[in-house]
């Protein structure tokens, strides 16, 4: 059955049909959980298409100055779908000789490029104007804020390297010490990876690689429209009463408990993505507005940063030291990025405000949406890196070729084997 009429009917079933309240609630767990497997599915693919690990080492070998490496961080994690990936690819860019003030700009592009899944949820809504209005700026006030943060605080960082300086200093004193991974707990990516893996599997023994990859996003990416326009009618009949005042109490009561709830969550379910793309429907569904919305991913941004760091102390041997520094960068950066546009009120509503103007705009006309898509985070930064290719700025003190495969290989194999998904 095609997606739309599909909707459709989960739509009059439950106008018409009233169904208790056990059948809802089971109905939206149902395309809850399809929506974590198109997620996880998408992530699948494009880490596929994109070569993984060493895929992103080679985009990263032409990050010739900061403002590059925060275009083509943003770049790899867009492609690769994992920011524990990318990461793990700067720590072993770093081991190799990288500088550390290449690789904190990275860091900052990696945080922006993370933000494109919850946006390709809010799609789902495509055709329902007003729901993808409210969906749309619920998922790119995610963006906006990333987008911002580098704004302010690259720079700083280029002027002064306050985050390469703390994180070393507090890397220093943390490493060596005892193991903290909460990789085990990741019950989110044991309950939808197998899928988004076995259809891997599958069309790769009946496919080229890459047709097979991008019919992986196509299977992801139709997951996600389906369940996001099946759950737009089931939380309106869901949320209400007690329902509805739990969520307010959890989300949308105010920015500290909003704050506290996406920390909390992401460190639970291990990713970001899946954090900030749960609440998507929700904005589409009128349940809760961006407002409400925007502080809750806010806390997202500093859970996927306390789970790394976690996963850094599982990291051993010579590039511990450097693990624990990139995983400290990361979260410092988010904390003061959140304390910032938090504490100032000229900053406070920036996103919200810039949220809501590109909402009215592809609510006009919603080829803005496709366009914004593929002009943040694929045309710009492959732009740039063509750019970079074609005029072979490839620098000496990048040296992938050198500091590569076995430390990237190496520090990838660990991170794995703390089964981490920080996307």
């Amino acid at each position: 059955m095609p997606v739309e009429p599909a909707a459709a009917v989960v739509r009059e079933a439950v106008a018409e049909k009233h169904p208790s309240p056990i059948a809802l609630w089971t109905g939206v767990v149902f395309f809850v959980y399809l929506l974590l497997v198109g997620v996880s599915t998408i992530g699948t693919g494009f880490k596929w298409i994109s070569g993984g690990a060493d895929g992103a080492a080679a985009i990263f070998a032409f990050a010739s100055n900061p403002v590059v490496g925060v275009i083509l961080g943003t770049l790899a994690t867009a492609l690769v779908q994992s920011s524990s990936t990318v990461t793990s690819v700067i720590v072993g860019l770093v081991a190799g000789g990288v500088p550390v003030s290449i690789a904190v700009p990275m860091i900052m592009g990696a945080n922006m490029g993370t933000t494109i899944t919850n946006t390709i949820v809010s799609l789902g809504n495509l055709r329902q104007r007003g729901a993808f209005r409210a969906s749309f700026e619920a998922a790119t006030v995610h963006d906006f804020f990333n987008l911002y943060s580098i704004v302010v605080f690259l720079p700083i960082e280029i002027l002064f390297h306050p985050l390469e300086r703390t994180g070393r200093v507090l890397a220093a004193a943390l490493s060596g010490g005892p193991e903290a991974s909460v990789g085990g707990f990741n019950l989110v990516g044991a309950a939808t990876d197998p899928l988004g893996h076995g259809l891997r599997d599958l069309l790769g023994g009946l496919l080229p690689q890459t047709p097979a990859a991008l019919l992986t996003i196509t299977v992801g990416v139709g997951c996600i429209i389906t369940a996001v326009l099946c759950l737009g009618g089931l939380l309106r009949a869901a949320m209400t009463g007690r329902a509805k005042g739990i969520i307010d109490t959890a989300i949308g009561r105010g920015p500290l408990s909003g704050i506290a709830s996406g920390t909390l969550v992401t460190v639970l379910v291990q990713s970001s993505s899946t954090t900030t793309s749960l609440v998507v429907p929700l904005a589409g569904a009128g349940v809760l507005s961006t407002r409400q919305i925007y502080p809750f991913t806010l806390g997202a941004n500093i859970g996927t940063c306390v789970t790394a760091l976690l996963a850094a102390t599982a990291i051993t041997g010579p590039n511990q030291e450097l693990a624990l520094q990139i995983a400290l960068v990361h979260l410092l950066y988010n904390v003061f990025g959140v304390l910032t546009f938090t504490l100032m009120p000229v900053l406070r509503d920036l996103p919200i405000h810039s949220s809501q103007w590109l909402g009215r705009l592809v609510e006009g006309h919603r080829g803005w949406a496709l366009g914004y898509i593929g002009g943040l985070f694929f045309v710009l930064p492959g732009v740039v890196f063509g750019a970079e290719y074609l005029f072979e700025r490839r620098q000496p003190n990048l040296p992938v070729e050198v500091c590569q495969r076995e430390d990237i290989a190496c520090l990838q194999a660990e991170v794995e084997a703390v089964d981490l998904r920080l996307e």
